[in-house]
This record gives C-alpha cells, structure tokens and sequence, in this order.
C-alpha cells in the first residue's frame, strides 16, 4: 500500500482511517476538500445519528480504492464541495 502523493498531496490512507475514525464528524471531507459533504456527515450524524455508519462505510471505500483511483479523484484535481466517497468522478 502506497502513500505516495502526487498534485494536491492528499493520502489515501490518511483519509481511510479519518473515515473510520472520525467519519460522523465528516473530518475525511474536510481533509479531501469537499466541504459541504463534510458539514452534511456532521449534522446527520448530530441530528440523526447516520453520519458515523456513512463515515465508516466511505473511510473503506477509500482504503480498498486503487492508488490510481485514489489520485485521480482527489489529487489531480480539487473535488466538488458536495462530492461523497461513493459518487463515480
């Protein structure tokens, strides 16, 4: 596994396990840049408690997604300030 960074400098597997550890609260969006996904994770998961299980589930998904992958959505370019894990970019 490589935590090599090309373009903005972001880390997989930071993002990963900001994900899985701290999902709910939307930190990972707010690492990659997407806002306005993070500030959604962070009222669903105080008003309705979902935030955590979509934080866990989108800090896999970035762990398991190709170096490529990774690079390609979150590094060569800045993401949309309403872009989730689980949207095709």
């Amino acid at each position: 596994m490589s935590t090599d960074t090309t373009g903005r400098g972001k880390s997989k597997v930071t993002a990963g396990v900001l994900g899985i550890l701290l999902g709910g609260l939307g930190v990972h969006h707010f690492y990659l840049g997407s806002i306005n996904s993070g500030l959604i994770l962070l009222v669903s998961s105080c008003c309705f408690g979902l935030g955590g299980i979509i934080g866990l589930v989108e800090g896999i998904l970035l762990l398991v997604m190709t170096d490529e992958e990774f690079d390609t959505k979150y590094n060569a370019r800045e993401p949309e300030s309403m872009e989730f894990v689980f949207q095709k970019k």
